[in-house]
């Protein structure tokens, strides 16, 4: 399995636009949509000549290891290792003496430090594409910085802040200007359920919308009915919303959901969510629920947003 889903080199200078399908290997819409978006970006210029892209695109694949065993992670979940002494760590170590995660990790960053060595761009935005246990809504995870959550917004989904304090290593916390010598900007999607197969279909306006939105295609040669599709789906839910709480687990904790959460779901405090070895598991406070977690693998129960007003 290769590591590159497809790259795309325009004939204007622009930013390196990054984007991760896979990065947990049982989440595979976002390793679809790249897979389609990069047949667009062939066809596109054959079919609209005054087409033109500005900077490169890279796809690429995450866990290729997990990916092909059809779960979530072997050793480690890869999308909690992006921390700046785990990522120097494994550049300095022989594969041989790495885990399969961290074997990952090591050929990802290789492979990133080469593009933006080789390509020499101002600015590098990194979109992460994932799929969530539940149903019920798509969302973006901004990093702290203006211009991830502008790029989040114009994605048509609600966009959660504050995640960033709730877990560690993802790469919204590696890929940041402060650990490379230039802009640096992350944004993740989640577009849906992982067997829903609109998902894909959701990732694939996602990755356009980023592309209008970060200046590598113009808005004319973006159809509306990808804007269409995230803003119907997003209907009814906060535009904006912050994290409250985040339930952190263990695989000894012998997490179980309670059955039948959605994404976004009203939630009262007191209101029993989930049990474990201990007993029941209740809501500290009112809020919606966030990525319950109806998986075996994984280091977040449940996470509890509330919506930020006046946005």
């Amino acid at each position: 399995m290769e590591r590159y889903i497809g790259e795309y080199t325009g004939k204007e200078k622009g930013p390196l636009f990054i984007c991760f399908g896979g990065m947990h290997g049982n989440e595979l819409a976002g390793v679809k949509a790249l897979e389609v978006i990069f047949k667009l970006l062939d066809r596109e210029p054959l079919v609209n000549p005054d087409f033109i892209f500005k900077g490169r695109m890279i796809g690429l694949r995450g866990n290729l290891k997990a990916i092909a065993a059809g779960t979530r992670y072997l050793k480690q979940d890869l999308n909690r290792m992006w921390r700046k002494e785990m990522v120097e760590k494994v550049k300095i170590t022989s594969p041989e003496d790495l885990n399969p995660e961290e074997q990952e990790l090591k050929e990802l960053i290789t492979t990133i430090e080469l593009e933006i060595g080789m390509y020499q761009p101002e600015k590098v935005v990194v979109l992460d594409l994932h799929t969530t246990t539940a149903h019920g809504g798509i969302f973006v995870i901004a990093a702290d910085d203006p211009e991830s959550v502008r790029i989040g917004v114009e994605m048509h989904a609600p966009v959660i802040k504050g995640m960033l304090q709730g877990i560690q290593g993802t790469t919204l916390h590696y890929f940041n200007t402060e650990n490379f010598d230039r802009e640096m900007v992350p944004v993740s999607f989640e577009s849906g359920q992982h067997e829903d197969l609109l998902s894909v279909n959701r990732a694939i306006a996602a990755i356009i919308n980023c592309m209008r939105t970060i200046g590598c295609v113009s808005a004319r040669d973006v159809e509306n009915r990808h804007d269409e599709l995230l803003i119907k789906y997003s209907k009814n839910l906060p535009k904006v919303a912050e994290l409250i709480s985040c339930h952190h687990i263990t695989d000894e904790d012998e997490f179980i959901m309670k059955p039948g959460y959605n994404n976004f779901q009203e939630i009262k405090a007191g209101e029993v969510l989930a049990y474990d070895k201990n007993g029941a598991i209740t809501a500290p406070v009112n809020g919606h629920i966030l990525m319950p977690l109806y998986q075996k693998q994984g280091e977040d129960g449940f996470f509890l947003i509330k919506k930020v007003e006046g946005v």
